[in-house]
């Protein structure tokens, strides 16, 4: 994935919800790839002129591009991210505090923003 901001909106209609279907998550990138797309969109969107641009660009850019959303049930789901997500970025100008602070952001408000477009969590 590249830099979200540029590839799709960040305002999805609320209320817009995509019927969810476990075993179909199962190939999500064949199924639910829009829904992934804006997911990853909307948390960057969230983010973006909050925190950092350079943290917020390396982390989308050399983390989260490698990284695997998961269905775990119950309508939660979670990021799993690559190893070493520090030492993919290289020096960003961001301590390690810094770095996880917002990649942590990052990978909440996606988790979150899959509930909602999957209808698990009404409230943003």
């Amino acid at each position: 994935m590249t830099e979200r901001e540029d590839e799709i909106g960040a305002d999805a209609e609320p209320g817009t919800e995509t019927e969810f279907d476990p075993e179909k998550f199962e190939e999500k990138y064949v199924y639910y790839f829009e829904e992934l797309e804006t997911a990853y969109s909307n948390a960057y969107q969230q983010l973006h002129g909050r925190v950092d641009s350079e943290v917020l660009r390396a982390i989308d850019r050399q983390v989260l591009s490698e990284s695997e959303p998961l269905y775990e049930g119950d309508g939660e789901f979670s990021v799993e991210l690559p190893d070493d997500p520090k030492g993919r970025v290289g020096a960003v100008g961001a301590g390690d505090e810094q770095f996880e602070a917002v990649l942590s952001e990052f990978t909440e408000r996606i988790e979150g923003e899959l509930r909602r477009l999957f209808g698990f969590d009404s409230a943003e």
